[in-house]
């Protein structure tokens, strides 16, 4: 029987890498669509292919099965974890709701280092929706997200957020890269970023609610 190839570039050394290294590893390869909803994912095979332990191949899939990228099969061992699209917009309905509230809060505390740093992502941002570099448009949009969380000084929205996001994760990537997404979703996004910097509540979660509202509305939409 031919051994299945998981991702291209895995090292195939033995036991050199780590649990957090193939976590990182095993995200990717699902998010990119290397790994496919449905594959099953076998411990020996993935142990040989990346050169990871069994033991720590069975810790990251205990990871990536709490972050809803893979799930357990009784008898079946474990599998990359399909989402419907019906799934993930009500995934991003969810977080959008839970978004808006840490956006609101991160306006409430946000200091001039924040207002530095979102700043910066904003003109990032636009200057890679000018350039057509999707990939550093992808990066500031993860970054962005990721400031408001930590401004909003909610864990348990981010613990919440972070497993939401990991499920719908596939869609999400292929969103941010189908034609035309970036220039759609970059004003709601600075307007996201003006309401914060504003010290403007009501203006920040609404902002972040209609954009998460355009991306259920996108998947929903969109064959991908």
């Amino acid at each position: 029987m031919t051994k299945t190839k998981y991702a291209p570039g895995s090292t195939g050394r033995t036991h050199s890498t780590s649990a957090p290294q193939l976590v990182s590893l095993l995200r990717e390869a699902i998010i990119s669509g290397q790994l496919v909803p449905n594959q099953r994912l076998v411990e020996a095979d993935l142990s040989e292919e990346y050169g990871a332990s069994r033991g720590n191949v069975r810790i990251a899939l205990s990871e990536l099965s709490v972050e809803g990228l893979i799930e357990r099969v009784q008898n079946r061992g474990a599998r990359v974890r399909a989402v419907s699209v019906n799934e993930a917009v009500e995934i991003t309905e969810v977080r959008g709701a839970i978004e808006a509230m840490c956006a609101r809060k991160a306006a409430e505390k946000a200091t001039s280092e924040n207002i530095c740093e979102l700043r910066s992502i904003a003109e990032r941002m636009t200057q890679a929706v000018e350039t057509g570099h999707l990939n550093e448009y992808s990066q500031c949009n993860k970054e962005l997200h990721a400031l408001i969380m930590d401004m909003s000084g909610q864990r348990t929205a981010a613990e919440t957020i972070k497993r939401l996001r990991g499920q719908a994760v596939r869609y999400q990537f292929r969103l941010s890269n189908h034609p035309g997404r970036p220039s759609t979703s970059l004003p709601q996004h600075l307007a996201i970023i003006e309401g914060i910097c504003s010290h403007d509540p009501d203006a920040a979660s609404l902002a972040m609610s209609r954009h998460l509202d355009s991306v259920a509305e996108a998947i929903r939409a969109t064959d991908i």
